[in-house]
């Protein structure tokens, strides 16, 4: 045995092991249903980063994986080839809701949170700041 290495085993108590069985959302993480969570298809050029909007609202992860293969599946090789991509995004958006319509209130909400997201960090740099932005007279 190394010098310095404990000679037991390392133990975690009971209440450690709770917290890393809890989803960020504070759901216990063998109680979430994957079944009942609405995926958003989204496809995207992973070359030019253009976004292509949501394809498809689907419930359950399962179904979601079946249809973005079912996008993938359809697509010419010249699209595959022009770098066009399909991912799954975790979704508070309606089942069923139209691309278009899902495409424009995804994007809203993606506004929405780096508007507040910038907000945050310059009130974050303000603070750091002592002269709270204010320029000093020399």
């Amino acid at each position: 045995m190394r010098a310095g290495t404990p000679s037991h085993p390392l133990i975690f108590p009971a209440f450690v092991s709770q917290l890393i069985s809890i989803a960020a959302n504070g759901e216990p993480l063998t109680n979430l249903d994957e079944s009942k969570i609405a995926y958003a298809v989204i496809r995207h050029n992973v070359r030019t980063y253009e976004s292509g909007g949501v394809v498809d609202v689907i419930r359950g992860r399962q179904n979601a994986e079946t249809t973005m293969k079912q996008f993938e599946g359809g697509q010419s090789s010249e699209d595959r080839q022009a770098g066009w991509r399909y991912f799954l995004e975790k979704t508070t958006l309606r089942v069923g809701t139209n691309a278009a319509e899902a495409t424009r209130l995804r994007q809203s909400d993606l506004e929405v949170r780096e508007s507040k997201a910038l907000e945050d960090e310059s009130k974050a740099l303000l603070e750091m700041n002592p002269t709270n932005g204010r320029v000093l007279p020399r």
